[in-house]
């Protein structure tokens, strides 16, 4: 098997003395793991890190088997966001949760296409949070487990939509849902239409929201928990007053 294909750098770890075990999240031929030779040189170390972008030439004898890659690089990758520890974290966060939740050689072009907005999101401080929610509901949606946020799931309205079922994944007007809110999940209005902007507690609710049925559909039945990655990005967008 020999493919070409462009990818985002997911993880990269050493292996032997030179080389490395690089995690890409490719275009067309979803989540791969190859060996890099070289990849533990000074040389190759700065195209090895979370966000990076590169043309991958992908071998191996059988499409099970842990091939071997030669990357290119392209564009500045994240070294773009080396001023900005808090897109850092974020980034970190969204390489661990694409790689945690995506299974191995299954093609998901939607989450490359999200992973790569969110890399643009990242410059703009004030957006990029409320990116990388909608990231995550498209990594749901691309695992099959999407959002159902067009309509309530009582009565069938379309309007005031405020929560959103823990079990079903399926958006609750207020009046239906009124009398069961302590069990059910805000639902912020920035992810039922951009024009909604953004309030207090919005980007935590989303958050919330993505990472509920995550843990639920994904990570549990992996017998895993949420990435690390995502909790400490919480911790650090709380401080900086970023919910």
């Amino acid at each position: 098997m020999e493919v070409e294909d462009e990818a985002f750098v997911l993880s990269a770890r050493a292996h032997g003395d030179t080389g490395a075990v690089v995690e890409l999240l490719t275009e067309q031929h979803g989540r791969r793991a190859a060996y890099v030779a070289g990849g533990a040189s000074r040389r190759m170390r700065p195209f090895l890190q979370p966000g990076a972008k590169v043309v991958a030439e992908l071998r191996a004898r059988t499409s099970d088997q842990l091939g071997s890659a030669r990357l290119e690089p392209v564009g500045e990758g994240p070294a773009a966001l080396f001023d900005d520890p808090l897109a850092l974290t974020g980034l970190s966060a969204a390489a661990a949760v694409a790689q945690g939740a995506l299974p191995e050689r299954e093609p998901h072009p939607g989450a490359f296409y999200a992973f790569e907005a969110l890399m643009t999101a990242f410059a703009v401080p004030e957006v990029w949070p409320a990116i990388f929610v909608r990231f995550e509901a498209g990594l749901l949606e691309n695992l099959g487990f999407g959002l159902d946020l067009s309509r309530c799931a009582s009565t069938g309205s379309m309007d005031d939509l405020v929560w959103v079922s823990p079990r079903t994944g399926r958006a609750v007007s207020r009046d239906a849902g009124a009398p069961y809110a302590d069990k059910l999940l805000p639902l912020p209005p920035f992810m039922l239409g951009a024009q909604a902007g953004l309030g207090e507690g919005d980007v935590k609710a989303g958050l919330d929201l993505t990472g509920h049925f995550l843990e639920q559909f994904v990570f549990h039945v992996l017998n895993k928990p949420l990435p690390p990655a995502r909790v400490w990005m919480i911790d650090k967008l709380g401080e900086a007053g970023r919910l």
